[in-house]
């Protein structure tokens, strides 16, 4: 699925406009960039939790050259679902 049919999806779950659901989901993924960025978890009960780790530095190798290649310490986004989405994940099979 799409921004755009989340945005549709939305419209016609809520009966609200359009742009309006745009501009919801624009503010919801904005917030939580903003705040993950900044080190913040976030967590949705039901879903999931939003959050900024550190991963190690490490060597990898050139798939052409196979020479070594450091790559250093950085942080990155991660998602950890939530039980119930786990849940409905698992019962969808």
């Amino acid at each position: 699925m799409t921004r755009s049919e989340l945005i549709v999806e939305v419209a016609n779950r809520t009966e609200l406009d359009p742009k309006v659901c745009e501009n919801i989901i624009r503010c919801f993924t904005d917030t939580i960039r903003e705040y993950v960025a900044n080190g913040e978890k976030i967590t949705i009960s039901g879903f999931g939790t939003f959050e900024r780790k550190k991963r190690k530095a490490t060597v990898a190798r050139n798939p052409k050259t196979h020479e070594p290649m450091a790559i250093p310490e950085q942080f990155v986004a991660t998602f950890r679902a939530g039980t119930t989405l786990k849940d409905a994940v698992k019962s969808n099979m």
